[in-house]
């Protein structure tokens, strides 16, 4: 099958170019492994939930210009999380809407830093004392937790910049969820003449200039004059072991070494729907109770959480994300689910048993496990922007890439970056080819 233009991957960014291209009049074809579009953006209604779940990208982080452009088009808007924010430390609850005690004496000596450093060492050189140590712990899990970061490897100035931008405002849910912005696009593409291949599980990309062969692993082939390729960075950064891995020939030394220096975090998500919302209450079943309970945050295995106020569904969604996610890859789900029913029975001051005899619905995600993204989102390292630059490089105005990993500014990790970054490789390809 030909076409002028290949997309590699149904993501975000894919779509967004494929849209791009096909609305400037290039004959396009997507092709994406899932069976599904929407990659890392995943909402659903399967498995008993009593409607749309999020197992992907859920919020809307700071303005985020292009995804609200996006929404408005579809004549959605959003809406803020309400309720109150909860920390449960060493046992102890507190409402509290500070995940950094002491953030203005952190961000003071990261505005000093003389130059970039890895979080870890930057607190360990520069808060060492044991009076230290609540802040070295609070800022590691917030680099985790909220950045899916490994704080041996994530850039300290990257954090300053994202304390000082306003790193702990509210993040709103899309109304309609992020199924709205996925439509939008699919149905955009296909009306501008663009095809949509699901099932498409791309094993090789062979390249010459203006000229591109894609094969898949059922043995079909795809030829395109150009490809843009929104591979996620853990697909990058396979190995040609590894069962995910897509060959590129002629290789591509820099760019994958590029993507391999790169910052890309895993993340667990456990989504459990209740008959109640009991936590609201205290009971003789549950001793700490939570009302208005909109965001959990806590030192447990599983350790944050959250509701969908102002939606009074009895959804409850667990997060795990950085290293410690990455450890539990390969464990199962039966597995991650009694470790997130024993964090949030300890948290919530009842038993797993309870939880389970409230449980009507649940879903792990996994996404590190995940054969076709093999992560969840991307952040910054040491010397990422360079990196990101060299990945982000046409290869001989054939071979053009995108996603979130690729895009270097303010929106590190999110929907935004992943848009904003297939735009930008629509137009530097509509531009070489002018």
């Amino acid at each position: 099958m030909e076409a002028e233009i290949i997309v590699v991957g149904a993501g975000a960014a894919g779509l967004l170019a494929a849209r791009t291209l096909a609305e400037a009049g290039k004959r396009v074809l997507v092709l994406e492994a899932r069976n599904r579009p929407g990659g890392r953006i995943y909402t659903f209604t399967d498995a008993g939930f009593s409607g749309l779940v999020e197992g992907g990208a859920e919020f809307l982080h700071g303005s985020v210009p292009l995804t609200r452009s996006l929404l408005e088009a579809a004549g959605k808007t959003s809406f803020p999380t309400t309720g109150t924010t909860y920390q449960v430390i060493q046992g102890e609850l507190h409402e509290s809407e500070d995940f950094i005690q002491e953030a203005p004496q952190l961000l003071e000596q990261l505005h000093a830093l003389p130059h970039d450093m890895p979080l870890a060492d930057f607190l360990a050189e520069y808060f060492p004392d044991e009076h230290y140590a609540p802040l070295r712990e609070q800022v590691t899990r917030f680099a985790e937790g909220y950045d899916a970061a490994d704080a041996q490897r994530a850039s300290s100035f990257a954090l300053r910049d994202e304390l000082s931008g306003g790193g702990f405002d509210d993040s709103p849910h899309p109304e309609g969820t992020y199924a709205t912005v996925i439509n939008r696009l699919v149905e955009a593409t296909q009306a501008a003449g663009g095809e949509l291949h699901l099932g498409a599980v791309v094993q090789e990309i062979n390249w010459q200039p203006r000229h591109v062969e894609v094969r898949t692993i059922d043995g079909r082939c795809f030829r395109a004059q150009q490809a843009v390729l929104t591979l996620p960075l853990g697909i990058l950064q396979t190995t040609p072991d590894s069962p995910s891995h897509i060959r590129i020939e002629p290789e591509l030394p820099e760019h994958r070494a590029a993507a391999a220096s790169l910052g890309y975090g895993a993340v667990i998500k456990v989504l459990l729907e209740f008959e109640t919302a009991f936590w609201e209450q205290g009971s003789a079943q549950l001793t700490r109770p939570m009302p208005e309970l909109s965001f959990l945050f806590s030192d447990a295995p599983f350790p944050t959480w959250w509701s969908q106020l102002p939606d009074t569904r009895p959804l409850l969604t667990g997060w795990l994300a950085g290293p410690t996610a990455t450890q539990l890859r390969e464990v199962s789900e039966e597995q991650l689910l009694v470790q997130a029913l024993d964090s949030l029975a300890g948290l919530l001051g009842t038993t797993p048993a309870f939880l389970r005899s409230q449980l009507q619905a649940h879903r792990i995600i996994n996404w590190a496990a995940d054969p076709y993204a093999l992560g969840a989102y991307a952040y910054t390292t040491v010397g990422a922007s360079a990196a990101r630059a060299t990945l982000a490089a046409p290869v001989a105005d054939t071979l053009f890439f995108a996603g979130e990993g690729v895009y270097d500014g303010a929106y590190i990790g999110t929907v935004e970056a992943a848009l904003v970054s297939g735009a930008d490789a629509a137009q530097r390809l509509l531009h070489k080819d002018a």
